[in-house]
C-alpha cells in the first residue's frame, strides 16, 4: 500500500510517500527554522502562510522522489492535530483536495502517534506493546502504547514542554533557534553540576512533570548575572540543563517501564536527538535489562515519513476521514 503523507504542524512543511507503512520511498522536508530565529521561535501567522507557498511544490517533489504516480497513491495521511491550528489547516485542505482529486481515502493522523511510529521506520523488528516517551517542543508524554492504534498517557509535563524549555533557554543565551542542537553542542565537555537547577515533582503523580521553574530558572540566573556583570561558565550552564531535563524524563521513563513490564521503551520526538537524554537512557536500559529503541537523529524531527508510517496502521485499524475532516489545536493521543 502507498500512502502520500502529509505534515504541516509547526513550522517544518513535509510530504513523504511510504509503503506498507515501513519504507520510506521519499520524504520531501521544507523548514523554516531559519525564517523564525530572527523572533526566538515560530510565528504561527508566517509559519501558515510559509506552508502555503511550499505544499504543492513538496508533493510533486515526493512523488518524482518516489517514482510513483498519483495513480500510484492508494490514501492521503495527513496531521489533523494537535499543533498551531493556522498550520494544520494548511495541510488538511491539501491532504482533502489531494484525496478527493484521486478519490481516495484520506486518513487523519494525531502527531505524537507519528512521533511513535518514525520508529516503526527505524527498527523493523519493533511491535506494540512497549513504552514510549514522546519529547519535543509542543509535547512532552511517557504513552503506553498498547496496539498501533491502542494507546494512553501514563505520565505527561503539567505546563512547559521540554523542547520548549531548551529553545527559551537558548534564546535567552543567544545562542540561536532552534535551541536543542546548539544547547546539546554548548554543554559538550561543560561540568554538569556547575549549577544546581530545579528538578520538580508533582505530588501524587509520579510519573507527570513539570518544566516551567526550570525554564525560569535558568532565566533568572542569566538576567541576574549579566545585571552583575558576572560571567557565566556557558557550557557548565548548558551541561546543568540537559542534566535537569534529564533527571526528569529518565527516571519516571524507566518507572512507567517497570510498572507496565514489556521490556521495551522506545524515543520520539525532536528532543530525542539529545545526547544527554539518550546516554542516560542507554545506561539505565543496561541496567534494567529493558530493550531501548531510538529513532536516528534524521527521524526525531518532524517529518512526513512518521505520518505515513502511522497512517498505515490507522488505515488497518478502519479509520478514515472525510471532506467534512478538520484541524484541531489540541487533542488526546488516545483519542487518534
Amino acid at each position: 500500500m502507498i500512502i502520500l503523507a502529509v505534515e504541516s504542524s509547526c513550522d517544518e512543511t513535509a510530504v513523504a510517500v511510504v509503503k506498507d507503512g515501513r519504507t520510506i520511498l521519499s520524504d520531501a522536508i521544507a523548514s523554516q527554522a531559519d525564517m523564525h530565529a530572527i523572533y526566538g521561535g515560530v510565528v504561527p501567522e508566517i509559519a501558515s502562510r510559509k506552508h502555503i507557498e511550499a505544499i504543492s511544490g513538496l508533493a510533486e517533489q515526493a512523488l518524482e522522489q518516489a517514482g510513483v504516480t498519483r495513480g500510484d497513491i492508494d490514501a492521503v495521511a495527513v496531521t489533523y492535530a494537535p499543533g498551531l491550528i493556522g498550520a494544520l489547516l494548511v495541510g488538511v485542505n491539501f491532504a482533502k483536495a489531494a484525496a478527493f482529486g484521486l478519490g481516495v481515502p484520506i486518513i487523519p493522523v494525531h502527531h505524537v502517534r507519528g512521533h511513535i511510529a518514525a520508529n516503526y521506520i527505524a527498527h523493523p523488528d519493533l511491535e506494540p506493546p512497549f513504552v514510549c516517551l514522546c519529547v519535543s517542543g509542543g509535547n512532552t508524554m511517557i504513552v503506553d502504547v498498547r496496539g498501533y492504534t491502542d494507546m494512553d498517557i501514563l505520565g505527561a509535563t503539567r505546563d512547559d514542554a521540554a523542547g520548549e524549555c531548551f529553545d527559551k533557554a537558548a534564546r535567552v543565551l543567544g545562542i540561536g533557534y532552534p535551541g536543542g542542537a546548539p544547547m546539546d553542542r554548548l554543554a559538550q565537555g561543560g561540568d554538569d553540576r556547575r549549577y544546581e537547577l530545579p528538578r520538580a515533582h508533582v505530588a501524587d503523580a509520579p510519573l507527570d512533570m513539570s518544566f516551567s521553574g526550570l525554564k525560569t530558572a535558568v532565566v533568572n540566573l542569566v538576567h541576574n548575572a549579566r545585571q552583575k556583570g558576572e560571567e557565566l561558565d556557558l557550557p557548565g550552564l548548558a551541561a546543568s540543563f540537559g542534566a535537569a531535563v534529564s533527571d526528569t524524563l529518565v527516571p519516571r521513563t524507566m518507572e512507567a517501564a517497570k510498572r507496565c513490564g514489556y521490556g521495551k521503551i522506545a524515543v520520539a520526538g525532536g528532543v530525542a536527538a539529545n545526547s544527554r537524554i539518550r546516554a542516560d537512557l542507554e545506561q539505565a536500559c543496561r541496567q534494567s535489562g529493558d530493550k531501548l529503541y531510538l529513532p536516528p537523529l534524521s527521524l526525531c524531527g518532524d517529518n512526513g515519513a512518521m505520518i505515513g508510517c502511522q497512517g498505515y496502521y490507522e488505515y488497518l485499524a478502519g479509520t478514515r476521514g472525510d471532506m467534512a475532516l478538520n484541524a484541531c489545536a489540541t487533542r488526546e493521543i488516545r483519542l487518534g
